[in-house]
């Protein structure tokens, strides 16, 4: 994102908004910035730790963790935030295990 600082604060209160209404609509799960201050790591299953992480898997900015019932809905819920944020939103779906 390349924002102005009057921006970015346009874009933070904004994206807030959407957060609360996605809160008054009961969908909301959490959500938060990722720490880009602090690197990443890998721990393998040996408990061995690297700082290299799976191709393509470094995060930036934050997330929403929202539960709807559609995909349909998911995506309108990105377009409001992709809107607000001004920058584009990566939609993932949890899998459901019954175990947790």
């Amino acid at each position: 994102m390349a924002l102005s600082d009057e921006e970015m604060r346009l874009a933070s209160d904004e994206s807030h908004a959407v957060i609360e209404e996605a809160k008054a609509a009961g969908v909301y799960v959490f959500g938060g910035g990722i720490n880009e201050a602090v690197d990443p790591a890998l721990v393998s299953a040996d408990g061995s730790v690297s700082t290299t992480i799976y191709p393509g898997s470094r995060l930036t900015g934050g997330f929403a963790v929202l539960e709807v019932p559609s995909r349909e809905l998911a995506v309108e819920w990105a377009r409001k935030l992709a809107a607000a944020c001004r920058c584009a939103q990566e939609l993932r779906e949890f899998g459901y295990d019954p175990a947790s």
